[in-house]
C-alpha cells in the first residue's frame, strides 16, 4: 500500500475524526481503558494540529492513520522506573489511530518509523511512549520494534501508563 507521510492541517480534522472514533469505540467495545467516551475529542485533535504536532499517514487522499508527535513530555519527569536515555531529548507518540481499512496492514509500524526518521533529522535519539495495561495491539508493537519497558508514568489519578523507550 503505497502511503504518504505528512504533518496535519486544520483541514485534515475532518478526515481524522473517523479514524479516532473508530480506534475509540474499538477500545470501548473490547472493554479497553485506554481511552473514553471524552477523550480524545477534536478539541484534543485540533490542539495537536494547532501545536505542530499531529501528523496523518494517507493512502492517496484518505487519512489512513493519525498520531500526535511531541518533543518531550512533562509526565514522563516523574517515572516510578528508570529512562534508559536518561535526562536526553526526547519524542513522545499520543493518540495513534489506525483506520479500519488499513488494520493488520502494518500501518501503525511504518508511522513508527516515519515518526523515528523525523526524530533523527532534528537530532533527537529517544522515542518514548506510553499505553495502557490492557492495550494489547499496542504492547505487541512495541515489542515488535524493540522498545524497552521502562516502568510507569501518571497522568491523573487512575491513569497509570506502562512507559517504554527506544534509544536511536
Amino acid at each position: 500500500m503505497e502511503t504518504i507521510f505528512r504533518k496535519a492541517s486544520p483541514d485534515d480534522v475532518d478526515g481524522i475524526m473517523p479514524v479516532i472514533d473508530y480506534a475509540r469505540n474499538k477500545m470501548l467495545s473490547e472493554g479497553k481503558k485506554q481511552w473514553d467516551t471524552a477523550y480524545p475529542l477534536r478539541e484534543h485533535i485540533s490542539a495537536d494540529i494547532g501545536g505542530g504536532n499531529g501528523y496523518v499517514l494517507c493512502h492517496g487522499t484518505e487519512i489512513i492513520v493519525y498520531g500526535a508527535i511531541f518533543n518531550g513530555e512533562p509526565a514522563y519527569a516523574d517515572i516510578q522506573g528508570k529512562w534508559p536515555g536518561g535526562d536526553c531529548r526526547f519524542i513522545v507518540l499520543h493518540r495513534l489511530a489506525v483506520a479500519a481499512c488499513a488494520r493488520r496492514h502494518g500501518m501503525a509500524t511504518r508511522f513508527f518509523h516515519h515518526a523515528v526518521q523525523l526524530a533523527q533529522r532534528q537530532g533527537i535519539h529517544s522515542f518514548r511512549v506510553d499505553t495502557n495495561f490492557d492495550n494489547a495491539a499496542m504492547l505487541s508493537l512495541l515489542d515488535k520494534l524493540g522498545f524497552t519497558h521502562c516502568g510507569e508514568v501518571h497522568y491523573a489519578p487512575g491513569k497509570t501508563r506502562m512507559a517504554y523507550e527506544k534509544l536511536l
